[in-house]
């Protein structure tokens, strides 16, 4: 994947396109287009509407998302315009009484009269609260309701995913996103290294999302490369010059075979294990090898712990002499925590009986459909597991395939507009808001409130009525300790208003990292996690309920 090859400079600086090709003004639903046709067929194409982008409900049955994709959508919005070709496709895809004069407007279109105002990506969010507000030509706006919430659906889902593994495993574990295979296609799989990134993994398996967006990669071998060795006598090269280079070892297979007959001599192995499997360990000194600086064993081709764990040791034993380290290992089946523990132990008597400072620390990576439910029993078990790597039920977002963002109008030429629905959750709230979220004494944000966007802005110290935008009885004050305004201008058209600059992925995940801390753990943790609370000022809850009733009809008994 590379970046579209279009770009525009706006205010001296430019802006790539969006990172999948694909991704272009036809990546939309055909309604869109149907839409736009009649906003223009009945001169409507220009008025100027305010859109909210936000969701109903967190995933995963938490209580907390991460908010994810806003750079792909200002990258698409910076490059918006419809080539001939595509308006060709479009001319075709509409009725042939559409007139030529739409398909004109079509081509003159871009967003430079659109404005849109977004949460810092990366940062923590809530059902309700607007993750977006565009504002702009309802005909141009209505354009981009498809592909910005596809930009933002998968995004912000497989990125609270990510976060809510973080939380389970904790902050020291180190956990790898090794999810490709079993993505949904290339893009999910590119999308999900780097969103899996941003929500707190360390590295992935992904080379092409490690060329991307610089995301570090991890990854050593299968089950294919230690079965695909019958034994020692296949490695015909068996020197290794120390890590210095002072000296060379000519027969690192003998040195290996030395160290795993000291290892059987050991009094606490008797009974652990006998005559390992030398295929295995011909696979593992041939790894070592290549990779002398990086050698990490997958241990459980034939038995944990009765080959692949002695096995291990041997080679990094060997390694030792010559000044190496060894990484670690990885199991890959079994009962992780036992295997994991018992792995731990061995590591800390061939540490005390060889004298080889750190090895009981020698790192230990678990992998084999690991997902939330699993990191939470091997926590509670006890286990010595040091890394992750976590694949199909992170990156398919297994337990949950789907956010459900919504797209809606909450103000044309200035009149606010509310959509009803006997669903309460699915009444919108209606006009162009501002969003703040307040923060009390410890630092923990209390509440999200949305005010009208020419109400007075709630102040530190000041007490605030925090009302609940549908339950009447719903309502508490809140004196903030500190008051943090949420939507800022990401892209201002051809306003000359100051536009955020669009952070490093870096810096998305270390401000992501920032919003996580800043939750209360009761709300974040995975079962019955305590409800965060969204609400509105008083003044917008009286419009609301204001405008519901004069837009409601009024039923009449016979």
């Amino acid at each position: 994947m590379e970046a579209n090859g279009g770009v525009v400079k706006e205010k001296k600086r430019t802006i790539n396109g969006p990172t999948n090709p694909m991704v272009t003004p036809l990546l939309t639903d055909l309604y869109q287009f149907t839409m736009a046709y009649a906003y223009w067929k009945a001169a409507k194409h220009n008025d100027r509407a305010v859109f909210d982008l936000y969701f109903r409900r967190n995933p995963f049955g938490g209580e907390y998302t991460v908010f994810a994709g806003l750079e792909e959508c200002i990258r698409f919005i910076a490059n918006f315009r419809l080539s001939k070709d595509e308006i060709a496709f479009v001319r075709e895809c509409l009725s042939p009484t559409c007139e030529d004069g739409f398909f004109d407007y079509l081509g003159g279109i871009d967003c430079s009269d659109v404005e849109v105002y977004a949460i810092a990506e990366g940062s923590v969010v809530f059902p309700k609260v607007p993750l977006m507000r565009i504002e702009g030509p309802v005909a141009v706006v209505q354009l981009l309701e498809t592909p910005f919430v596809n930009l933002i659906n998968f995004a912000s889902l497989v990125t609270t995913n990510a976060a809510r593994h973080r939380f389970v495993a904790g902050k020291s574990k180190l956990l790898l996103e090794f999810g490709l295979r079993r993505a949904q296609g290339p893009d999910g799989g590119v999308g999900a290294s780097r969103y899996c990134y941003m929500g707190g993994f360390d590295a992935t398996s992904n080379c092409a999302a490690g060329k991307l967006f610089g995301i570090p990669l991890r990854g050593t071998h299968s089950h294919a490369f230690v079965s695909s060795f019958t034994g020692p006598d296949e490695i015909t090269e068996k020197s290794l010059k120390s890590h210095d280079g002072s000296r060379e070892c000519k027969d690192f297979v003998s040195l290996t075979q030395t160290w795993l007959g000291k290892l059987k001599r050991l009094s606490s192995s008797e009974g652990v294990f006998g005559e390992t499997n030398q295929s295995e360990l011909a696979a593992f000194v041939s790894y070592a090898l290549a990779f002398p600086n990086n050698f990490l064993a997958l241990v459980d081709t034939y038995d944990v712990m009765r080959s692949g764990v002695p096995n291990f040791c041997a080679v990094a034993l060997a390694l030792n002499d010559l000044g190496y380290k060894a990484k670690g290992i990885r199991l890959d089946s079994g009962d992780l925590a036992y295997l994991s523990c018992e792995t731990r132990n061995f590591f800390h008597t061939v540490e005390k009986e060889f004298k080889v400072p750190g090895f009981g620390k020698t790192n230990i990576t678990a992998s084999n459909d690991l997902n939330e439910e699993t990191l939470d029993a091997l926590n509670k078990q006890g286990h010595e597991v040091d890394s992750f790597g976590i694949g199909t039920n992170l990156v398919t977002c297994f337990a949950q395939p789907a956010l459900g963002c919504v797209f809606k109008l909450v103000e044309i030429n200035n009149q606010p507009r509310i959509k009803l629905s006997e669903d309460v959750s699915k009444v919108s709230i209606p006009c162009k808001k501002r969003s703040f979220r307040l923060y009390g004494k410890e630092g923990y944000a209390l509440v999200d409130i949305m005010s009208g966007e020419n109400e007075p802005p709630p102040k530190a110290g000041q007490r605030i009525l925090c009302r609940h935008p549908f339950n009447e009885s719903k309502r508490a004050y809140v004196v903030p300790q500190r008051v943090e305004e949420l939507m800022k201008c990401y892209w201002p058209g051809s306003a000359d208003k100051a536009r955020e600059e669009l952070p490093t992925l870096e810096q998305i995940r270390g401000h992501c990292m920032k919003q996580l801390e800043q939750m209360r753990t009761d709300h974040m943790r995975r079962l019955n996690p305590t409800p965060y609370k969204v609400s509105v000022s008083t003044k917008l809850y009286e419009f609301i309920h204001f405008l519901w009733l004069n837009e409601a009809p009024v039923g009449e008994l016979q």
